[in-house]
């Protein structure tokens, strides 16, 4: 989910009132399925000894290189008899209210298409790859899979209190563009980057972003940019810390929040922990694959 925008008002033509579609999965094109399958080859010459273990051993568990799109009917039983989730499609971005109900049912909404052949380094609406291969592989951690859910049943508290875009700020650092520290190092967990070339290199061994230690209140105070590289990533210690952090009661934190100023992407304050102090050169270039 990006920024919490979507695209129509209600369901369109064909979708369910909980804006589901069927995937169809015998209407995608020969085209389609070669698409996934260079995707996920380019990334499985880049993630072994990057993205974290649960997101490998996920990954395994559900068969994702089967030949092409993944078959729904085919992947959710096993997903579902290893944490209770199943992945569904919808016809786009969803009204907020739609995304939280269904993640507080584990249920993970996808997009149904897949990218162009002249698109697979940058898309802006999120496609199957970026949705199942990035996301659903976390789902199969119990711990992962209470957090996403967790989540979902916090969402609509937030938007209540008027404290939506700070919630969205914990979905951008963990679940999009989280890293976790393991015995071997810093390791990618976020679907934004396992589901990309070029960022899941940059993440971990470029110079330029800063690297910090998790700490829900000042990830929740600091800002994001949605179209490029990040210039902050956090790293948690574990899933289980992110779990157990998620589980406690934002009321006392979004009370303080309230009058909180947000931070600049690039600040580095004396009480964080600091794994990299980026030189943001990048972003200084000018991004977008800066040379």
């Amino acid at each position: 989910m990006s920024d919490f925008e979507h695209v129509f008002e209600a369901p369109p033509e064909g979708a369910a009132a909980d804006w589901t579609i069927p995937q169809n999965w015998a209407a995608y094109t020969d085209v389609e399925h070669e698409t996934w399958n260079t995707l996920y080859a380019r990334q499985m010459k880049i993630l072994p000894g990057r993205a974290c273990d649960a997101y490998m051993r996920g990954l395994d568990a559900l068969d994702l290189n089967t030949g092409g799109i993944p078959d729904f009917e085919v992947m959710n039983p096993k997903l579902q008899a290893l944490t209770g989730w199943t992945v569904v499609c919808v016809p786009g971005l969803v009204p907020e209210d739609v995304f939280f109900d269904h993640l507080a049912h584990r249920r993970f909404v996808s997009g149904q298409f897949i990218r162009k052949p002249d698109q697979l380094d940058y898309l802006q609406e999120p496609d199957i790859f970026h949705d199942v291969f990035g996301h659903v592989p976390m789902l199969t951690d119990p711990d992962f899979a209470a957090y996403m859910e967790a989540y979902g049943k916090g969402g609509q508290r937030a938007a209540s209190l008027g404290m939506l875009d700070k919630l969205a700020r914990l979905y951008w650092y963990t679940v999009e563009f989280g890293l976790m520290k393991e015995a071997d190092g810093l390791r990618i967990y976020g679907a934004g980057i396992v589901s990309s070339a070029t960022e899941s290199v940059f993440s971990l061994e470029d110079a330029s972003p800063n690297r910090l230690g998790f700490d829900l209140e000042r990830v929740m105070k600091t800002l994001y940019r949605i179209d490029d590289f990040q210039q902050v990533y956090f790293v948690i210690d574990s899933i289980e810390e992110l779990k157990a952090v998620t589980l406690q009661d934002f009321g006392p934190l979004y009370e303080r929040l309230k009058g909180a100023e947000d931070l600049p992407i690039d600040t580095i304050l004396p009480s964080d922990k600091v794994f990299t102090r980026g030189t943001q050169a990048y972003a200084a270039k000018g991004g977008r694959f800066a040379a």
